[in-house]
C-alpha cells in the first residue's frame, strides 16, 4: 500500500513560480544583454539618483566589492557613471546616463509583457489582490520592497 502524498503547499507554489518567473524574466531581459542584477542595479540607481556605490550596496543587502563590479559594466557600457559626490568629495555619486534611462524604459516594457504573461490566467482584479497579499507576506518576512534577495548572494567580483 502507498503512503498517501501531502499535498502541495503554499511555500512549494511560490518557489515553482518563482523559480519559472526568475528562469523567465532572465531570458526575457537577457535579450537587451542584461543579467537581472544588472536590472536590479539600474532600477535602483534610478530610484535614489546620486546615491554613493556604499548606499546602494545597502540597498540591495550586498557587500560593495560586489556592487562595484556590476557598476563597472554598466559604467563600461555607458549605462551609468560616477561624480565626485560635492558633499564628500572621497564618494562617487552613481546615476544613469541618457542610455541607461532609455534602457530603463525598455526595461518596464519587458517586465510588464513578462508580468502579463506569468498571470495571463487571471482577471486585473485577482491580480491586484495576489499583489496585495505577495506583499503583505514579504513585508512579514523583512524583505525589502522591489529589491530581489539574491543580490545577498551574488558571486565575488
Amino acid at each position: 500500500m502507498h503512503a498517501p502524498v501531502p499535498p502541495v503547499g503554499s511555500a512549494f507554489l511560490l518557489t515553482q513560480l518563482g523559480t519559472h518567473a526568475a528562469q523567465a524574466f532572465a531570458q526575457r531581459i537577457g535579450e537587451l544583454d542584461l543579467t537581472p542584477p544588472q536590472t536590479g542595479l539600474l532600477r535602483a540607481i534610478a530610484g535614489a539618483p546620486g546615491s554613493s556605490q556604499q548606499a546602494l550596496a545597502d540597498r540591495l543587502g550586498t557587500p560593495a566589492t560586489r556592487l562595484v563590479a556590476l557598476v563597472d559594466g554598466l559604467e563600461e557600457r555607458g549605462l551609468v557613471e560616477r561624480r565626485r559626490n560635492p558633499a564628500d568629495r572621497r564618494l562617487h555619486a552613481v546615476h544613469l546616463t541618457d542610455a541607461g534611462t532609455a534602457l530603463l524604459a525598455d526595461i518596464g516594457r519587458v517586465a510588464r509583457e513578462h508580468d502579463d504573461d506569468l498571470l495571463a490566467a487571471l482577471d486585473p482584479g485577482e491580480r491586484a489582490r495576489l499583489r496585495e497579499l505577495l506583499a503583505k507576506v514579504a513585508a512579514d518576512r523583512g524583505l525589502a520592497p522591489g529589491v530581489h534577495p539574491g543580490y545577498r548572494t551574488l558571486p565575488p567580483a
